[in-house]
């Protein structure tokens, strides 16, 4: 493990068994079916804003993995400016979700947030064994990466009402994948006992409170 750097790491916890990613929520929502997608992604939005306050309080760190959406030269903060200034139809679900100072981030060129990305090393680093997921699209991004969390041996939590996908439908069967086959805890984020997890540590598994 590294040795601590204020400098470069500021006041996010170094060391916690559990993090909480979020997904391709700053997204301009710009694309062709997009629109039942801010739908069901607007109300998802808040509660993830909630779990996120939550998280904080517990200590958890926030990691945002993000969608380059095609904008090579571009990084996370100008996709960021993008999606709040544009008027693009993203803007109040980026509004709501824009990340604090002190949250970590990694540009992801594909669906999985592990992918090509530092999120490996990042977890490695923070010492988390348990990853909670949130975002867009729950059919997609998520299932992707709640793959790649499984096969890497991470406790992996994904909160029902924290998932959003263009229909219900779509949603609720990726959600059951990833119970019955990933193992996930598909508990609602309102539900999750966040100071227990942290509390178990390395043996950290999903509790509910």
């Amino acid at each position: 493990m590294p040795a601590n750097n204020e400098d470069l790491h500021g006041s996010v916890p170094e060391n916690c068994a559990v993090a909480l990613l979020l997904i391709d929520v700053i997204n301009d929502m710009e694309f062709e079916g997009a629109e039942s997608l801010v739908e069901h992604a607007l109300p998802m939005a808040h509660r993830i804003a909630e779990l996120k306050r939550r998280a904080k309080a517990a200590g958890i760190p926030t990691i945002y993995a993000n969608d380059n959406f095609g904008r090579w030269q571009s990084d996370f903060r100008r996709v960021l400016e993008h999606c709040l200034n544009d008027g693009v139809r993203g803007a109040e679900i980026a509004r709501l979700l824009q990340p604090d100072d002190d949250d970590y981030f990694v540009l992801k060129p594909k669906h999985s947030a592990f992918y090509a990305t530092t999120l490996d090393t990042l977890l490695t680093y923070l010492g988390a064994t348990t990853v909670i997921l949130t975002g867009v699209a729950g059919n997609i991004c998520i299932l992707f990466s709640a793959n790649d969390a499984y096969m890497r041996d991470l406790n992996v939590i994904v909160p029902a009402d924290c998932v959003a996908s263009n229909t219900p439908e779509e949603n609720g069967h990726a959600l059951e994948q990833m119970r019955s086959v990933l193992k996930a805890d598909t508990t609602e984020s309102r539900e999750l006992d966040l100071s227990s997890l942290v509390k178990a540590g390395p043996d950290a598994r999903p509790r509910h409170g």
